[in-house]
């Protein structure tokens, strides 16, 4: 592709965008705007031992990555209770406020979010932030990173 004065690759048309042109971008919360895994990962440490998950000793970051990462609370009510499921779904609740706690001073923007966020608003794309997290964690995330006015919508997966 051949620029001309004053153009540069960053504004030039592709072939690919005049078929289909950007109109709109989808945000993961985690791990696109923030990293919370640390965050749960510490409230898990701090309840596990409670209720004397593998036997009082704390999960390791292991342990953490390969069982419970990236898994939706109604699968780790059952991992955690297998016959005690409703008490395993208020166990899964109380994490989640304690990770609400934890994340209110601890949450971080990933490198780059807050260039990139001006790079959508300049060219007027519409965005929506995606999530499987409970909406209460959706919203302080989003409201803590200071994007609740640059979201038109919030997806939750369930």
């Amino acid at each position: 592709m051949t620029l001309s004065s004053g153009e540069n690759s960053a504004d030039s048309t592709s072939p690919l965008s005049r078929l289909a042109p950007l109109e709109a971008i989808l945000f993961d919360v985690d791990g696109t705007l923030c990293d919370s895994d640390p965050i749960h990962y510490q409230a898990y440490q701090e309840m596990l031992p409670e209720i004397d998950f593998n036997g009082g000793v704390p999960i390791t970051e292991e342990f953490y990555a390969e069982f419970i990462s990236g898994k939706h609370n109604e699968d780790m009510a059952t991992f955690f209770f297998p016959h005690e499921h409703q008490r395993g779904l208020k166990f899964t609740a109380e994490k989640e406020a304690m990770f609400r706690r934890l994340a209110k001073d601890k949450l971080k923007p990933v490198n780059g979010l807050y260039k990139l966020k001006k790079w959508v608003e300049d060219r007027g794309l519409k965005r929506a932030a995606v999530t499987n997290a409970p909406r209460e964690n959706a919203e302080l995330m989003i409201s803590a990173l200071g994007l609740s006015e640059f979201f038109e919508y919030v997806v939750l997966g369930k």
